[in-house]
């Protein structure tokens, strides 16, 4: 029979199921569902629910309870009753599962479900839920056989619900009834909540990840996060000398640091704890500041922990040669005001993404390559044409090549940069298709990485060309904030700081990146000047994984053959006549 008690008092409305940006609620304002099952046996797939108990609780008070027995379809195993109490007898007249579900699904509906062994109970719920074609319950898990095992490891040997209700003198004392022990589970719930304070949790989610923390090499480190607040910014990881080991950014500072001392896997973050001293903070009004002063810091400090961001890219540019047939080359002086036929790309990070664009154009067009200085008068300067004009892939002057034909390569390259960016990337897919179909997946896959490179380089070109358009700029947040951009990309909070310098190249796209990613969700509501391009889109091509079920790839199978079957080849020889 199905009991719900209220308790005393209206029970408020169950809050919608909050999304994990929200799990930083005060514990006094969750509401917990302990839940408890008694089952026919140990797995979930096979056995079935003889018994639910459930107590719902919030601020440390009881707000409900849910109490019944099911009816499993099968007998229970007389071991089971030996353990539990509940005979077959028990459970004739008792509902099915289908009919107790409703009724669960909404008294579990927007809470943390905590047991002991929580997976245990809930494989059996999940596995009930795909039976019906039910969605399982996506409640945020919590279990107190993790919590005790890392809380009270010094004080008792086994963690066992009966042992721990018998060692922490819980008032209510388990007896494989599942309200029983739905009951002294919540109990314990709350002794290990009030221990868990000594290692600072204050939220949800600091509660849920406990269990991890908790065991931490560098667990007594966790006050350093003591202080920190739930809301976006920068944090700062500094040794005993003041030395700066470590910047990053976050969402949720509270969060993000607690994070390294249980979910981090990284080589070196074990080492960074251990160097780890204080941790340093600054709140941003959004994300978009955050990565900027991000950026500004560790520039400024050279963290030996971070591995990216320590440098400005490095100044490389690719252009045509000044002469009279020009030819691609590497620099790292530029920007220049005016260069060769308006060709230019960059700035690239290195001189590796710099050759992978200039094969790229290669492979697009056929620019010369060799490297023998032509003059503006000058004709072939060789007796023989080089290998690139000799392999057709090139026009070279030594191969007797006129100056209109290759104007026409120079014009096709600069309108293929500047706004017509089909003329490069279509050569650049057609062969690698070509290759592909040919099964030179190698060539082909150079061929990917080569254009893959260019179309990065165009990409950040567009982003800092489009910023420079605008002299100002505020834009509204789904949430309601505001970002405010100046020219170039500069957000005003950080340019009004006197330790924070003008923005460089570097954050004018990381500024140009952060809008990007969001161009869906912010509504502008200030813009002077221009923030528009109105050239196509670029082709993507970057490598995608194949879902074979999708493509409904089917594939044959040879039959296989038993031992005493005979192969083809022994049947031949059996029906061949042999030689008198």
């Amino acid at each position: 029979m199905t009991r719900l008690d209220p308790a005393v008092g209206p029970t408020p409305p169950p809050p919608l199921q909050r999304s994990f940006d929200q799990l930083g609620t005060p514990l006094h304002e969750v509401t917990f569902c302990v839940i408890d099952l008694e089952t026919t046996g140990g797995d979930a797939n096979v056995e079935a629910i003889t018994e639910i108990g459930a107590v719902k609780i919030r601020g440390g008070e009881v707000v409900g309870t849910f109490q019944t027995l099911v009816d499993p379809g099968r007998a229970i195993p007389p071991t089971i009753t030996v353990i539990t109490g509940i005979t077959n007898a028990m459970v004739t007249r008792a509902p099915k599962i289908d009919s107790v579900w409703p009724s669960l699904a909404e008294f579990v509906a927007g809470t943390v479900l905590v047991g002991h062994n929580v997976r245990f109970d809930l494989s059996f719920l999940d596995a009930a839920a795909r039976r019906r074609g039910d969605p399982v319950f996506s409640n945020p898990r919590l279990d107190t056989l993790a919590l005790a095992r890392r809380l009270l490891a010094d004080e008792v040997p086994r963690f066992g619900l009966g042992e721990l209700a018998k060692r922490l003198r819980l008032p209510h004392t388990p007896t494989h009834r599942a309200l029983d022990d739905a009951l002294a589970t919540m109990h314990l719930l709350h002794v290990l909540i009030e221990r868990a304070t000594a290692w600072g949790v204050s939220g949800l989610d600091d509660l849920l990840t406990l269990p991890t923390i908790a065991g931490h090499p560098q667990a007594k480190k966790l006050d350093l996060t003591t202080g920190l607040p739930r809301k976006p910014g920068v944090y700062q990881f500094v040794d005993g000398d003041g030395r700066v080991l470590y910047v990053g950014k976050a969402t949720d500072l509270r969060a993000r640091v607690r994070s390294y001392f249980s979910s981090e896997r990284r080589r070196k973050v074990a080492q960074m704890l251990r160097e780890t001293q204080r941790i340093q903070h600054r709140v941003c009004p959004t994300t978009l500041e955050a990565e900027v002063l991000e950026q500004r810091l560790i520039e400024k400090h050279q963290p030996r922990f971070n591995r990216r961001g320590k440098r400005a890219p490095a100044p490389v540019w690719v252009r045509l040669t000044d002469e009279r047939f020009p030819r691609l080359t590497i620099s790292r002086k530029g920007p220049l005001p005016d260069p060769p036929a308006g060709v230019q790309i960059g700035p690239l990070a290195s001189r590796r993404q710099a050759d992978e664009v200039v094969q790229a154009i290669w492979r697009a067009v056929p620019i010369r390559r060799c490297t023998t200085r032509v003059g503006r008068r000058g004709g072939a300067v060789r007796d023989g044409a080089c290998a690139s004009a000799q392999l057709g892939v090139a026009l070279c002057p030594c191969s007797e090549q006129d100056d209109q034909g290759y104007g026409a390569v120079i014009e096709d390259l600069s309108v293929g940069l500047a706004s017509d960016p089909v003329r490069l990337t279509t050569p650049l897919q057609q062969r690698m298709l070509r290759y592909a179909s040919e099964d030179r997946f190698e060539e082909a896959a150079s061929v990917r990485a080569s254009a893959q490179a260019l179309v990065h380089a165009l990409q950040r070109q567009r982003r800092a060309t489009m910023f420079d358009q605008m002299a100002r700029g505020l834009f509204e947040l789904p949430t309601g904030q505001r970002v405010e951009v100046l020219r170039g990309g500069v957000v005003p909070s950080l340019a009004r700081r006197d330790d924070d310098g003008p923005i460089s190249r570097q954050e004018q796209l990381c500024v140009a990146a952060w809008f990007e990613r969001h161009a869906a969700t912010l509504r502008p509501v200030v813009v002077e000047g221009e923030l528009s391009s109105r050239l196509p889109r670029l082709p993507d091509f970057t490598p995608r994984k194949v879902d074979r079920q999708a493509a409904d790839v089917k594939v044959v199978r040879r039959p296989t053959r038993s031992a005493t079957e005979p192969s083809a080849k022994a049947a031949r020889a059996a029906s061949t006549p042999s030689p008198s």
